[in-house]
């Protein structure tokens, strides 16, 4: 029966796509053509509304070798002839729905991005949001998707070495999961994720096929609702065991010289890596969808096209050397099956069982060909009006600064997070260097060389829903400070994009002005961006009302320190220290968890931030580093000052007094959250040195005070001994 624009439009695509569609194809598609444009032609895939806005993001840099949208994953140069892959990604919507294998197979597909280019992965980070945690059902999705992270990544044998986890009531119904993966592969032995040419073997590796993650591209590019778990099969199933045996196969193969490109089947399955790999050598493949190894019977030909389902890849191999390619996999008990060939004419010609049941073009479908391009239109949010109504002075003090700091420090968001970490390891291949050296960044060492990476994923949606295109700068700084805290130098950015709905012209006003500070910031800091993900329909549909989450561009940044002995630690060390507060002291109590926490204020402007200061503090920050003066740094950011004392007080239990800012009202000095600040300590023999270099650089900074035993003091008042507020740090702890 011949498709309708009804059926069309089920398979989520417009009008106007599918008359675009017939004029491509000069006649009507089939089903199994038009489930291909659907897959291919979603949000997930195309990036049909984003593209426009992501080709403005700086995209060259001197260390980076492969540039946003070339590969799988960026590449960066990082010395040594070595080269550093890295890439972050969603799994949003499925996670939503089966929180355990939606993390999970998320964990999964970033780190196949990693070793299709050929690079082992060392490191896995991820971003976390989720709504409040008292709710039964957030409760279960906390725990299946922590589960599915640690599960997958312990048994895949990659550490889990940092990441971030957040608590806001917009992600009530929509949950964020986010995923990086890290590698490390020698300069010049990249695979491209091309098809070559015509003539060459077309091969699938890894899993047999089944009807899980059918229209999973598609099932990304929609709202949730009530009614979405019905589309479980929309969710893959991962098998972390087998992802180990196609990693090491795959790398091996790749050592034979006799592989010409390599493609993960992530979204849209075969559909998707044969259409990318297609396009990008300006060729076409002849695919026998029969020939598909199947662990279910009876599927139809556009199931097997659209199957998500996990561990699986596709290989183009040189011809006369396919032998050398399947006693690679049969060593690693893998299958590895010849599925077709390459053709000279641009088409994908699919056949099942001896018929032809799809002939498309392979570059209409893809990303920079002819897959639909829209800017949609922007329309300032109307609860900005609201935000720049806000007037600090109507927030009263504390009468009583100690229960305010209490009450601050039991937010969810302030309490410990070890409950989640526990349960991944971060200590597997033993390159990770911060697991008991705390640090704005981790850091894990490459191994054989004096190099290490350091890694962040940044991004407080607060502040982004406040001011996208401010909030979004302080995104990319606050991921730069974080990197040179740890003693490293920033190189370069992957970012996962998570937005509501792009026909929500409010919506897209945030989208449009988050990459405007992405791009802004990221030229600033000399940091490109090698690629990542957008995530739309990030928003919840009950009773007719739609309810978005915050606007939530996370920021997955890759720094280096060429001498892992350059690690700079967060964690006061010696009683006496002096503890100094470098960047300018303010006003400043917008978008702040005290507001939010102690007073209730969920409408407040975004915290202050001058790009330029921001720049000026962090080459403060490296030089001082870099003259061995400072004992521990550490920035502030979320809880303000006072967070960011108890965080470097608490590894070694030692306390510290401190004396605020008379020119600053207390509340705002102790727990505002203005940006480009970072807390040192120093040992009093260095204090003159790095007074007169910190006057030098035209820095400000101000002497807070000093570390001392176990117990905490605030301008006199005693706030208690260091183990009470270790204790109810721990007894708030989410997970």
């Amino acid at each position: 029966m011949e498709p309708t624009l009804e059926t069309a439009k089920k398979l989520g695509l417009t009008a106007d796509e599918f008359e675009k569609i017939k004029q491509v194809l000069g006649r009507v598609p089939n089903f199994t053509e038009l489930s291909i444009f659907s897959v291919m032609w979603s949000e997930h895939c195309s990036y049909k509304n984003s593209i426009v806005q992501l080709k403005t993001l700086p995209r060259s840099g001197k260390r980076l070798l492969v540039g946003a949208g070339e590969e799988n994953a960026g590449l960066v140069d990082i010395g040594d002839n070595l080269a550093c892959v890295f890439k972050i990604e969603s799994h949003n919507h499925p996670s939503a729905i089966e929180p355990y294998q939606g993390a999970a197979t998320g964990v999964g597909g970033i780190h196949r991005d990693i070793f299709t280019m050929g690079a082992r992965p060392i490191a896995a980070l991820n971003s976390l949001r989720f709504g409040m945690p008292e709710t039964p059902r957030m409760k279960q999705l906390i725990e299946g998707v922590v589960r599915g992270i640690g599960d997958y990544g312990n048994s895949f044998g990659v550490p889990t070495v940092g990441g971030e986890v957040y608590f806001m009531p917009c992600y009530n119904h929509d949950i964020l999961v986010n995923a990086m993966s890290a590698g490390i592969v020698k300069v010049g032995e990249t695979v491209s994720a091309t098809a070559g040419g015509p003539g060459n073997p077309v091969f699938i590796v890894g899993s047999a096929t089944g009807k899980d993650g059918i229209h999973g591209a598609t099932f990304a590019s929609a709202d949730l609702s009530e009614d979405s778990s019905q589309d479980l099969p929309a969710v893959q199933v991962g098998d972390p065991f087998q992802e180990k045996l196609l990693l090491e196969a795959s790398l091996e193969a790749i050592t034979t010289g006799a592989i010409v490109g390599m493609q993960d089947m992530g979204a849209a399955g075969i559909t998707c890596s044969t259409s990318e790999m297609s396009a990008k050598a300006g060729c076409g493949m002849r695919i026998d969808l029969s020939k598909v190894p199947m662990r279910q019977k009876n599927m139809k030909d556009w199931e097997i096209l659209l199957s998500e389902s996990q561990e699986r890849m596709l290989i183009v191999v040189k011809p006369g050397r396919e032998a050398e390619i399947k006693a690679v996999f049969d060593k690693w008990d893998l299958s590895c099956v010849a599925i077709g060939t390459t053709i000279e004419a641009d088409r994908l010609e699919y056949y099942y069982e001896g018929q032809l049941v799809a002939d498309v073009p392979a570059d209409i479908l893809v990303l920079g060909g002819g897959a639909p391009v829209y800017v949609r239109e922007q329309q300032k949010p109307a609860y900005l009006a609201q935000i720049a109504t806000f007037n600090p002075d109507s927030i009263a003090q504390p009468e009583q600064y100690k229960a305010a700091a209490l009450q601050l420090m039991g937010s969810p968001n302030m309490g410990s997070k070890h409950k989640i970490t526990q349960q991944y390891d971060s200590m597997v291949r033993t390159g990770t260097m911060t697991t008991n050296r705390p640090s704005d960044a981790a850091v894990v060492y490459v191994k054989g060389t004096k190099k290490a990476l350091a890694l962040t994923t940044d991004c407080n949606s607060a502040y982004v829903y406040a001011d996208p295109y401010k909030g979004t700068m302080i995104a990319v700084a606050e991921a730069a400070r974080n990197i040179v805290c740890a003693g490293g130098e920033p190189v370069a950015i992957t970012n996962c994009l998570n937005f509501g709905n792009p026909y929500n012209p409010e919506v897209y006003y945030q989208f449009a002005e988050a990459i405007r500070g992405m791009g802004e910031a990221c030229r600033r800091f000399e940091t490109p961006v090698t690629g990542g993900n957008v995530s739309f329909y990030n928003q919840y549909s009950q009773n007719g009302e739609t309810l978005p989450v915050y606007p939530t561009p996370t920021i997955g940044m890759l720094g280096l320190l060429d001498d892992y002995n350059q690690l700079m630690t967060l964690d006061f060390k010696n009683e006496g220290d002096v503890i100094y507060l470098l960047g300018i002291s303010r006003d400043d109590l917008g978008s702040s968890e005290y507001l939010r926490t102690v007073h209730g204020v969920e409408f407040s402007h975004c915290p202050y931030f001058d790009l330029e200061e921001e720049f000026t503090l962090q080459q403060a920050v490296k030089k001082a580093i870099s003259m061995n003066l400072l004992s521990s740094v550490h920035d502030v950011s979320d809880g303000g000052l006072f967070a960011n004392l108890i965080e470097s007080a608490m590894p070694r239990k030692l306390g510290f007094e401190v004396v605020s800012n008379p020119d600053v009202r207390k509340d705002a000095w102790l727990f505002g959250e203005s940006q480009s600040r970072v807390v040192v300590s120093v040992a009093p023999e260095h204090c003159a040195t790095l007074e007169r270099f910190l006057k030098e650089a035209g820095l400000t900074f101000e002497v807070a005070g000093t570390v001392r035993g176990m117990t905490i003091t605030v301008d006199g008042e005693d706030f208690g001994s260091i183990d009470t507020w270790i204790t109810n740090h721990q007894h708030n702890a989410q997970g």
